[in-house]
């Protein structure tokens, strides 16, 4: 998987075949944070700098940095689909919450 994280901060990486360079963008903040390299290191070590740079032009300019996604969230269903979700999540052998992590890496990441 092309996913990378770093003091909690998420980032997806993509390969940019125009430019033959591997870019990637911090995803579970509503901060834009991007960075690149030619390697996957000097990528990852990019996303490192970006993050720390990113932290250090917040705490010069007194913000708070956006934080990271907790990775929680409450959803409400109507009943008969929680019902067939919890049924469903049952039948396969997993935990509801489980489940339903499976189903929306699956069309998020297109597994």
């Amino acid at each position: 998987m092309n996913i990378v994280t770093y003091k909690g901060y998420i980032a997806r990486i993509e390969p940019d075949l125009d430019d033959g360079i591997l870019v990637g963008r911090v995803i579970n903040t509503r901060d834009i944070i991007g960075f690149h390299g030619e390697t996957i290191a000097q990528t990852v070590e990019s996303f490192h700098g970006a993050i720390e740079q990113y932290l250090e032009d917040c705490r010069q300019r007194g913000i708070d940095p956006n934080k990271p996604y907790s990775g929680k969230f409450n959803l409400r269903l109507p009943p008969a689909l929680h019902s067939e979700i919890a049924s469903a999540a049952a039948r396969s052998g997993k935990s509801l919450n489980r489940w339903v992590i499976d189903k929306l890496e699956q069309a998020f990441y297109d597994v």
